[in-house]
């Protein structure tokens, strides 16, 4: 399953741990690591069962699951950045006269309506996401939506794509795996760079040749695609542009 969807179809449990139990695996859901059990993981002169290892991982690749879900995104969180400041001062075990003398703003007392409406936040949340849970059991007109891709850099009204409408603008747009045509419409583009991106290895890096010389076997205009897949967040690549690599 793509690491996107894996992402959004798992449960809360999983998502505060940070990664999914598979048959022969745990897998990270914010990068897709894949650690294979029955297997002795060696880090840092110690040696680790896969579960445990697989939190090492998230430690030291992303820090926290924390500080990982809060970076995204405010369209994919729902947060504003104060918010998310705010979060991450409590977070780190701050009081509320730390967190008020840290941010300069108010006094305790602010902080403390701050914590109340994020309170508010979370049971207004819990509610709707138990409706979304009963409403699926009842909506058999729902249409399938295509996840939005977790690095997506502007999320709004292009993102609205259901399953058939990808697979209609794939097929009118590519023939055997070549881009006949760029599309004008901004979910048109954004179905195209999704599947475009794809063809790039998560674990690679390349330099601006090695990634022009894939995307041109792919379109003739391969640097208005790598200037799209940057803008989309599909790509990211050093300010030098001397390497790219596809985000998680």
């Amino acid at each position: 399953m793509e690491l996107s969807n894996l992402f959004w179809s798992a449960s809360l449990e999983e998502l505060k741990r940070g990664f999914v139990e598979e048959k022969d695996s745990f897998i990270c859901l914010m990068c897709g690591e894949n650690i294979e059990k029955g297997m002795v993981y060696p880090y840092k002169d110690k040696f680790y069962l896969p579960e445990k290892y697989m939190r090492v991982h998230i430690e030291h690749s992303h820090t926290s699951v924390f500080d990982y879900l809060i970076s995204m995104d405010k369209k994919l969180t729902g947060l504003t950045d104060h918010q998310k400041r705010l979060l991450s001062l409590f977070y780190q075990g701050k009081n509320d006269k730390e967190v008020q003398e840290e941010l300069d703003i108010g006094s305790a007392s602010t902080i403390r309506h701050h914590r109340f409406a994020l309170k508010e936040k979370e049971r207004q949340a819990k509610t709707f996401l138990t409706m979304m849970e009963l409403l699926k059991e009842k909506d058999e007109n729902a249409p399938t939506f295509v996840p939005v891709h977790k690095t997506a850099t502007m999320v709004d009204e292009r993102y609205n794509i259901t399953q058939d409408e990808q697979d209609h603008i794939l097929n009118k747009y590519f023939s055997e795996g070549t881009l006949t045509t760029f599309p004008p419409k901004e979910k048109q583009r954004l179905i195209i760079l999704r599947e475009i991106s794809k063809q790039l290895n998560e674990d690679d890096f390349y330099d601006e040749k090695e990634l022009n010389q894939l995307l041109k076997g792919i379109y003739t205009d391969y640097v208005l695609i790598r200037r799209y897949l940057i803008e989309y967040g599909f790509v990211d690549r050093k300010p030098d542009g001397s390497k790219y690599w596809l985000k998680k």
